[in-house]
């Protein structure tokens, strides 16, 4: 066997023991059409090449592929290695990042793979290209066990801090996303049997729990419904836009599909919100000052009335 034909072959192998995870040499021999003896002595080449085999002694021993999984060496020409670290450029500004060891070796073993003139394209990279995003200070501990538990369809319970109070709850993760620096993960919660979006920072403590749960939704497809959601308790929001309210506005995902344009310098929002989240949306067009002019709720219209007022006592009197 020519050495072209015995890399194929070992590729093949490769392949062969992660798909299998327990076998014999004999099966080896069968599925290659090779003798005992070779079969032994290739498993044992690809134990020395890193691939976790572990030895099973006894009348029905053999075989049996560790957790740890090594996969066929794959080549990538220069177009898309360089596609691989535009990707791990776009993870640069989180904070936590899941499997953050592996993409870190990863990318070093890319890297050295590289030609000496791509390695200085590769370098420059970053001095070119950002996905920039609000860098937070606060780890988020257990993404992977979040991604790992969603793809299981798996239980956690949960030590999560909100604004009001700590809980220990027992959510599915349909899985995890990120926005404004931040990691969310949409949760079905098996006590009130809803989901809820929970922080991913706000998790305390993490245990994986060992029984399963198919909420019957993806996270794609949940991400699809929010605009659409059923609304408990909906009030109508109107807001007038200067021009440069729209501008400020179609910065914001939750209103972009709302912004109606007048004519070229004029705009408005007309769309519905939940009561409870009266606070949080007088707080942001608070900010947007004679940019929007809230017109509906009355009741957003008096909190913004009483931020504005609160902010001229606070300069009342100084010199």
């Amino acid at each position: 066997m020519n050495f072209l034909s015995k890399t194929k072959l070992l590729f093949k192998l490769i392949m062969y023991v992660n798909a299998k995870r327990q076998f014999t040499a004999q099966d080896v021999a069968y599925e290659f059409n090779i003798s005992l003896r070779t079969a032994h002595r290739y498993l044992a080449e690809l134990n020395e090449m890193g691939v976790p085999l572990y030895t099973e002694s006894g009348r029905n021993g053999g075989y049996r592929v560790l957790d740890n999984r090594i996969l066929p060496p794959i080549l990538f020409n220069e177009h898309e290695a360089f596609a691989i670290f535009f990707t791990f450029e776009s993870l640069k500004y989180y904070q936590s990042i899941p499997f953050e060891i592996d993409i870190k070796e990863v990318s070093n073993k890319l890297y050295t793979s590289l030609t000496p003139d791509m390695k200085r394209k590769v370098d420059k990279l970053s001095s070119v290209l950002a996905f920039w995003n609000i860098k937070r200070d606060l780890p988020s501990s257990y993404l992977q066990d979040i991604i790992e538990s969603a793809l299981e369809k798996q239980i956690v319970q949960i030590a999560y801090f909100s604004k009001s109070q700590s809980s220990i709850k027992e959510i599915v993760p349909l899985g995890t996303y990120a926005y404004n620096g931040f990691w969310y993960i949409p949760g079905f919660d098996l006590t009130i049997g809803e989901i809820r979006l929970f922080r991913m920072d706000r998790i305390q403590s993490l245990s994986r729990l060992n029984k399963i749960y198919d909420p019957k939704i993806t996270l794609e497809d949940w991400l699809i419904r929010q605009p659409h959601q059923e609304q408990h308790n909906p009030i109508r929001l109107y807001v007038e836009l200067t021009r440069e309210g729209v501008r400020q506005c179609q910065s914001q995902p939750w209103l972009v599909p709302y912004i109606v344009m007048k004519n070229e310098v004029q705009g408005y929002i007309d769309t519905t919100i939940e009561h409870n989240e009266i606070d949080f949306v007088s707080n942001y067009f608070y900010q947007l000052g004679t940019a929007a002019k809230v017109i509906e709720p009355q009741e957003m219209v008096n909190r913004i009335c009483e931020m504005a007022e609160e902010l001229l006592q606070n300069y009342i009197g100084r010199e």
